[in-house]
């Protein structure tokens, strides 16, 4: 039964609440910068300590992370292409409105996690403290990279696609390596954004596949 797809997001939506609960309310000590509280922080201090803060490590993930966006910027350029030739947006590929759907839905994530903070950086930004969990690099990354890995089958031919992907996997592998040892986020924060990712994209391979088996 198709209702059954959903089984695999819902599971992992449990995860993604249980653990971003266990990062707001275990272990909680005032270890960040200003004294702000931080959830496991025995494993986060530890962690932080072994690896330091690199700011060239930072300058690389965040380029990298840029470089990925530029997929949305394709994706976006040939959705709209196609609703100004075929001058109706139900005439749009479905797979484009899936992924700009998927898109949003990666957006309203990040601003709620914006707005509900559960952990701030380790560092400060500007002398102000920052949101950190989860990585939002590591949550945009993974979900435009592994998201446009399954897309880019359809829409780039040939034996280009192969190479196009590979690109993007390294991307997406340099963004998160880098963020993790460039120390501007908490371990449990890179974690969580993982974990986030991986929820999101269960929904949005779930919805992509929903009709094809």
């Amino acid at each position: 039964m198709k209702k059954e797809k959903f089984i695999i997001p819902g599971v992992l939506t449990l995860v993604s609440i249980i653990y971003t609960l266990m990062i707001k309310f275990i272990d909680v000590k005032a270890i960040g910068p200003k004294n702000s509280e931080v959830g496991f922080a025995t494993i986060n201090k530890g962690f932080r300590n072994f690896i330091g803060t690199n700011d060239f490590f930072k300058f690389i993930s965040e380029i990298s992370g840029y470089l990925l966006i530029l997929l949305v910027v394709m994706y976006a350029i040939l959705g709209i292409r196609q609703l100004i030739k075929r001058k109706s947006i139900k005439k749009v590929d479905k797979e484009i409105i899936i992924l700009g759907c998927f898109y949003v839905l990666v957006l309203v994530v990040f601003a709620f996690f914006e707005k509900c903070i559960i952990n701030y950086r380790p560092i400060l930004e500007n002398g102000s403290l920052e949101a950190s969990y989860p990585s939002t690099h590591t949550l945009l990354s993974l979900c435009v990279g592994l998201s446009a890995l399954i897309v880019n089958k359809k829409y780039i031919k040939g034996e280009f696609v192969g190479n196009f992907n590979k690109v993007v996997m390294v991307l997406m592998s340099i963004t998160l390596l880098f963020r993790i040892i460039s120390g501007v986020h908490w371990i449990t924060d890179i974690i969580g954004g993982v974990i986030i990712s991986v929820t999101l994209l269960s929904y949005f391979y779930t919805a992509y596949t929903y009709d094809k088996e």
